[in-house]
């Protein structure tokens, strides 16, 4: 490391607590190309206070991840006039890595079982203007071949559209799509255009789903912009690292790969319990530490 690089590096890390300042140290010396990120749902946001939004912002810094994720629903208010909240976003010093469109089974277009185009196109240009580097999806479970089909176009023609608008999209799956029984998850990565459709892995669904992640991570990690990583015990998701996900296998199967992209938390609750540091704390030391070494 040059004299020049040391000083941006050490000017970056005094930024952060301790422990952010030795995974940030290990980063630069090892020249990882995998960066920590924070979904922001683990806690609970006001559309209608947007300081709720900056304080986790905030909290997200603080413990040390250097990006974040979040619904496009917590910024929809200020699409039409987005500069001063994307000035304010940029001050953080935190990458805004994607916004995320998930919404109702009822609510999602028929056909496709995706956000309609009316939705993904606003959010897709708000987000822009936001700062957000990618525009992330979520789609409800097909039961045909056909439904399958039409997804597939479907995601082509919003992956046309989000990299017209300036953004990387992405797929984000659940578990129903490594459950299903027309053999969804593999036909998505098979069959739709990888100039326009990278996929989100929501690792922690995946393994819901019954899936081998590692191996799934080897056969398609050329797709992958991101990965979402949650953990669960006896069918209940915990902070990351007190489940029994396989976390330090699937860091172990990035490093052989060589992989790069987002390695994002995502700490929700099904009951809707919103605790937000008491588990992003704890889930940062476990992603730290097994990406980290």
């Amino acid at each position: 490391m040059n004299r020049r690089t040391f000083l941006q590096t050490a000017s970056a890390a005094a930024l952060l607590p301790a422990a952010g300042r030795m995974f940030a140290a290990a980063q630069a010396t090892a020249g990882s190309t995998i960066r920590l990120g924070a979904q922001t749902n683990a806690w609970k946001i006001d559309p209608n206070q947007l300081d709720t939004f900056f304080s986790v912002l905030t909290q997200i810094k603080q413990v040390g991840y250097t990006g974040f994720e979040t619904g496009f629903f917590n910024l929809v208010n200020v699409f039409d006039a987005p500069q001063a909240t994307a000035e304010q976003i940029r001050s953080t010093g935190l990458e805004f890595v994607g916004i995320h469109i998930a919404i109702p089974f009822d609510k999602q277009d028929a056909q496709t079982h995706l956000p309609p185009a009316s939705l993904y196109e606003k959010v897709a240009h708000g987000g822009k203007a936001l700062g957000a580097k990618r525009l992330f999806f979520s789609g409800a479970p097909t039961t045909t071949e056909a439904d399958v089909k039409h997804k597939v176009e479907g995601l082509n023609a919003a992956g046309r559209y989000a990299r017209d608008a300036g953004l990387t999209f992405a797929y984000h799956n659940h578990w129903w799509e490594f459950q299903s029984k027309v053999n969804e998850i593999e036909t998505l990565y098979a069959e739709t255009d990888p100039s326009v459709v990278s996929f989100l892995l929501d690792a922690g669904h995946a393994y819901r789903g019954g899936a081998n992640v590692p191996d799934f991570l080897r056969r398609h990690s050329n797709r992958l912009v991101a990965l979402h990583l949650r953990d669960y015990k006896a069918g209940k998701q915990v902070p990351l690292g007190q489940g029994t996900v396989p976390l330090a296998e699937i860091a172990s199967t990035l490093k052989s790969l060589d992989w790069s992209g987002w390695a994002i938390n995502e700490e929700e609750r099904e009951d809707g319990t919103k605790a937000g540091l008491d588990y992003i704390r704890p889930s940062y030391k476990a992603l730290r530490d097994a990406l980290g070494a």
